[in-house]
């Protein structure tokens, strides 16, 4: 595995990024003593991204692939309009349990739908209309490609696709594990789609962005 960013120069883009609201600290330090997989929760810079995204994009509908205990909801659910709506996916009861409790003491969590399910399953129930301004991806690696085929249609056009842990802590360079080698099949995919203008960002474990053309 490599560092993909030194420690010292990640610690001081944390600490002159925008931080975040009370609950989400709180969030984020509930899910660290509580959540075994903690690992899986975004990073406190990659929740302003989000959030800033989807301000700049003035989005009104987002789709999330992948709830866990809900930071990257509530961060990105913030830069909604009260109108706004953002429906996010996950099979596990229990971590969505935990990103309700929080939702529910939010003033931004009124924004937020829970589909509780298979994410896949749920994507294909969907219909083409009305279109998502935004999709953030960052859910269970090997369907990554399924993911992204079945939420591009149902994105506006110049609407995003926001895919999480796109380096696998390096290991794309030479994937050994399934979970590497699916990402590195997913980065081929969505480099090789002239359906989107992508740029890959080293943002914690990697972003991609994918705007749809």
């Amino acid at each position: 595995m490599i560092a993909i960013v030194n420690p010292e120069l990640d610690r001081y883009v944390h600490d002159h990024s925008e931080p975040p609201p009370a609950l989400l600290d709180e969030l984020r330090e509930f899910t660290l003593a509580h959540e075994p997989r903690a690992v899986m929760q975004v990073g406190r810079v990659e929740g302003s991204l989000l959030r800033m995204l989807v301000a700049l994009m003035q989005a009104r509908r987002v789709l999330e692939i992948g709830t866990f205990t809900g930071y990257s909801a509530l961060s990105m659910a913030e830069a909604l309009p009260p109108d706004g709506e953002l429906i996010t996916c996950d099979r596990d009861p229990e971590v969505v349990r935990i990103a309700r409790s929080f939702f529910d003491r939010s003033e931004h969590g009124g924004k937020i739908r829970i589909a509780l399910g298979d994410a896949l399953a749920t994507l294909r129930a969907m219909p083409a209309s009305p279109a998502f301004d935004l999709v953030f991806i960052d859910a269970d690696k090997e369907r990554y490609p399924a993911y992204y085929e079945e939420a591009l249609p149902r994105l506006r056009r110049g609407g995003l696709i926001v895919a999480d842990n796109t380096l696998w802590s390096g290991e794309v360079l030479a994937p050994e594990s399934a979970d590497g080698r699916a990402i590195a099949a997913f980065n081929d995919l969505v480099f090789r789609d002239p359906r989107v203008e992508k740029v890959m960002l080293t943002v914690r474990d990697g972003v991609t962005l994918a705007r749809k053309r």
